[in-house]
């Protein structure tokens, strides 16, 4: 047990106002419950001093960060959080349960997206809009240049406690916006280590605030306010949905949802390659990816060579201690989480699916990386995200049958197929529905620059880095009339 003296507090994020009472809330380790830091709890009079800083920055143009200074700290943030690199890895492990050596792969992602940020700034231009071909437009010029769009609202998730920060507030930074960011409750280290790198970087304190509340009173608040120019939102549809019919007219959204992904293994695939890259496509994270490998539509000739090799790769997965650099699984970020899972499984298995392996709970922090054989499809396992280590197999006879019951549902994100055949691939791609379709590999494959993009209910705009800098800002228009123009 952690002595509580050792214990760190964290509420320098909290700017100027004093946090509610002093008041603190305990951040636990995702792996044992245990207390890792204290964070203060920000007030609605914090909120509010947020709103007025951002709001008085962004009016003020004159207080704009031209487009060198921006680089300028993107730069240097580059630089700092590849000396944190292992220290950042280690907070993303400890807070939000993600395996450390995944872990280190964010904490690399995350440094490569604000490299990424600098590389979309320099393609920031306008462009000429052409003027003189009709007689309405003759003697005129014009042409446009990027401008922010406001003041960022960031609300993000758990399962990526830094590069969604980075996805959100790095590309804030970059589109030239003052930006006030609430990190998930489980998960706020990782972004007030980023808000600490983004100050020693240069960034003025006024440009980002960093609010942490355990409540949603707080987030009401902002959401509601009319000063907020674009919010971003990661998390659960349901939550998602409900802020945009909270938030002011006029104000753009970005909404990231989940996806249930289907992945589609025909009789023309590589089962080895197949069943190796679903197994990490189901199991990273535990799940707990908005694109992760849920539902996997197998050919009927294949199914039990697959399930066979699919089977043994689950079962040789280390579950345990997310400090562990052998560790293949990690916790659920929260006990009710595991108490979900459960449920879910057990009904699935009470209307008939077959377990191939695991299907049980390990303790209140863990549950078994589980492999369901043909749940129906009435079952929530078969028709909602689990987030956690499931992964069902359904059987299909006709390819056209397997795409009909992969665009089932009311959700439309990553999808994927394996197949040998090129044909097949290109028909898959063509019919199912998902903004993206990864050919030969698993359904969350991302790369931090590519589009990503939730359809229906699973989220609204595009996400990816320069997608997002893009999003934030606007094409403002000059058109010049002289009569020294042709």
């Amino acid at each position: 047990m952690t002595n509580p003296s050792d214990i760190p507090t964290h509420t320098h994020h909290i700017q100027e106002i004093n946090q509610r009472d002093n008041a603190t809330f305990d951040v636990l380790s995702a792996t044992n419950g245990q207390v890792i830091a204290k964070v203060g709890v920000s007030s609605t009079e914090h909120a509010e001093f947020a709103l007025s800083q951002c709001d008085a920055l962004f009016k003020n143009r004159d207080r704009w960060l031209s487009l060198e200074a921006r680089v300028g700290i993107l730069e240097r943030m580059v630089g700092i959080m590849e000396t944190r690199r292992e220290e950042l890895a280690k907070t993303i492990a400890l807070e939000g349960g993600k395996p450390l050596s995944d872990a280190n792969v964010e904490a690399d992602r995350a440094i490569q997206g604000v490299r990424k940020s600098i590389e979309a700034l320099s393609s920031e231009a306008g462009y000429v809009v052409p003027m003189g071909m009709y007689a309405n437009s003759a003697k005129r010029m014009a042409f446009t240049q990027k401008e922010p769009i406001g003041v960022v609202l960031a609300i993000s998730a758990f399962n990526h406690p830094l590069n969604l920060i980075v996805h959100q507030v790095g590309a804030a930074i970059a589109a030239g916006c003052p930006c006030i960011v609430k990190p998930a409750a489980n998960t706020p280290l990782s972004c007030i280590a980023f808000y600490d790198i983004a100050i020693e970087a240069g960034l003025p304190n006024a440009w980002l605030h960093v609010v942490t509340a355990e409540n949603h009173d707080v987030a009401s608040l902002l959401v509601k306010d009319k000063r907020i120019g674009f919010l971003t939102f990661i998390g659960s549809a349901r939550v998602g949905w409900m802020i945009k019919n909270q938030v002011h007219d006029g104000v753009r959204c970005a909404l990231e949802h989940g996806g249930v992904a289907p992945v589609i293994v025909t009789n023309n695939a590589n089962l080895t390659e197949a069943s190796a890259s679903i197994t990490k496509g189901g199991y990273y994270h535990a799940g707990q990816v908005c694109v992760s490998t849920q539902r996997v539509f197998v050919d009927s000739q294949v199914a039990e060579a697959f399930i066979e090799q699919l089977t043994a790769h689950v079962k040789a997965l280390t579950t345990g201690d997310a400090s562990d650099p052998d560790t293949d699984v990690g916790p659920l970020i929260r006990p009710s989480e595991v108490n979900r899972v459960e449920e879910w499984v057990n009904e699935a298995i009470d209307a008939g699916a077959i377990v191939s392996t695991g299907g049980k709970r390990i303790n209140d922090h863990f549950f078994e990386p589980t492999l369901l054989i043909n749940p129906p499809a009435h079952v929530k396992v078969s028709t909602h995200e689990v987030f956690g280590p499931v992964v069902c197999i359904y059987t299909y006879n006709t390819i056209d049958q397997a795409i009909a019951q992969a665009n089932s549902l009311d959700v439309a994100f990553q999808a994927a197929v394996f197949s040998n055949d090129i044909n097949e691939c290109l028909h898959c791609y063509r019919h199912l529905a998902a903004s993206a379709v990864m050919v030969n590999d698993h359904s969350a494959f991302r790369e931090d620059n590519m589009p990503f993009q939730g359809l229906r209910s699973s989220g609204l705009s595009t996400g990816g880095i320069k997608h997002t800098i893009e999003e934030m800002q606007i094409d403002k228009l000059m058109v010049i009339k002289s009569d020294s123009l042709l």
